[in-house]
């Protein structure tokens, strides 16, 4: 009896230390497998982010590419006098290609790291959307269909407005004054540039004054300028400050006598706010190039230029923060905390950069909407804090 006992105890105990190893077993298999799948969950999603991120994220998205390249692709028109005008070296002097200018001593730290695009009205959004240029600054129009993102839409989205224009028509004095308005151009063939809001503006216009017009388009408005002075049409039309820009240059070049064009109506038959544009959606890029023209403002509002800004960069409390010391945000914008003081010590305010390329044109801010808000104007920006 008491050797069945101990048999039977015996095996008992052989049993229990093969369930016990069993378990042991299984729990091991189990703790194994868990980390095996959380490891390849873990990798996969960080391929899946790496790879999705590549076009769209910070690791991938314009600003990368511009500090990656080292230079930025600018578009502008290339043609237009105190915007953009490309000189022999194939760079372009004027108020436009002063923001490109701005935008690049930003991002890069230098002011001359700028590729130049001239671009026709008509390609302008195809190029910037097919990302051959980073940036347009082309004297272009921001409205509502070159915002929409759906059929008939452009799909582009616009920095705020950095010169506010109004479209005019251009004739000889001898036949015009100021205050000549749409019974004067019935029969008129008028000539402007293809693939611009002017084109149906003019239309618009001419039809709401019952007059009929014949409208020839081109695709630079230099060429509808020479057809104008070749007398194949009897007027010109664009933004008023592209009209005075050309009459001013065109007097100096000896091309025509003073006053022998005049631009009219005296006010515009259309609202022009023009501004940079750049991809839709393209969000930390859009905050770049919005806080870039806004800096050049508040530079101006506060008085800082790129003569003083090394004694004025500490002004105020919000001066301090814009140009890289306490409280700066250009860190948090994917910028260096300098970003803004090397933009206005190299390009300067916005009061400097319209004096440099417009005034000498006899285009002012003065009593015009491009005046500064505290002087009945809308250039304006919200607060750097």
């Amino acid at each position: 009896m008491i050797k069945r006992l101990a048999v039977l105890l015996a095996v008992l105990a052989l049993v229990a230390a093969a369930c016990g190893g069993t378990s042991e077993s299984e729990d091991t298999t189990s703790t194994t497998a868990a980390p095996t799948d959380d490891t390849t969950a873990t990798t996969a999603g960080g391929t899946d982010d790496g790879g999705g991120d590549a076009g769209q994220g910070s690791e991938g998205g314009t600003l990368a590419a511009v500090q990656s390249r080292g230079v930025l692709r600018c578009g502008v028109s290339g043609a237009l006098p105190g915007f953009s005008e490309t000189q022999p070296d194939g760079t372009s002097i004027g108020f436009d290609a002063d923001y490109c200018r701005a935008v690049a001593a930003a991002v890069l730290g230098d002011a001359e790291a700028v590729e130049f695009r001239n671009l026709t009205a008509a390609e302008r959004f195809d190029v910037l959307k097919a990302g051959e240029i980073d940036v347009l600054v082309r004297n272009t129009t921001y409205t509502q269909s070159r915002d929409a993102s759906g059929e008939g839409g452009v799909n582009v989205d616009f920095a705020p407005t950095t010169y506010y224009d109004g479209q005019q028509l251009m004739g000889r004095s001898d036949r015009f004054s100021a205050d000549s308005g749409p019974a004067d151009v019935d029969g008129a063939i008028l000539c402007t540039n293809a693939g611009t809001t002017t084109e149906k503006n003019i239309t618009e216009w001419a039809n709401l004054g019952g007059a009929r017009i014949g409208l020839e388009t081109v695709e630079h408005f230099p060429e509808a300028l020479e057809k104008f002075i070749a007398g194949q049409c009897d007027r010109v039309t664009t933004e008023g400050s592209g009209l005075v820009a050309n009459t001013v240059t065109k007097e100096r070049e000896g091309a025509i006598q003073e006053g022998e064009w005049v631009v009219f109506p005296t006010a515009p038959i259309s609202k022009e706010p023009l501004g940079p544009a750049f991809r839709q959606n393209d969000s930390e890029w859009g905050d770049i190039i919005t806080w870039v023209i806004y800096a050049t403002i508040i530079a101006d509002e506060k008085g800082v230029t790129s003569v003083n800004i090394d004694e004025t960069k500490d002004v105020d409390p919000e001066a301090t923060r814009l140009f890289g010391g306490e409280g700066e945000v250009q860190t948090a914008m994917g910028l260096n905390a300098d970003a803004f003081y090397q933009m206005i010590k190299q390009v300067g305010n916005y009061d400097e950069i319209f004096a440099r390329n417009l005034n000498p044109l006899d285009i002012f801010r003065e009593g015009t909407l491009n005046a500064p808000f505290n002087e009945g104007g809308m250039i304006y920006a919200p607060p750097a804090r």
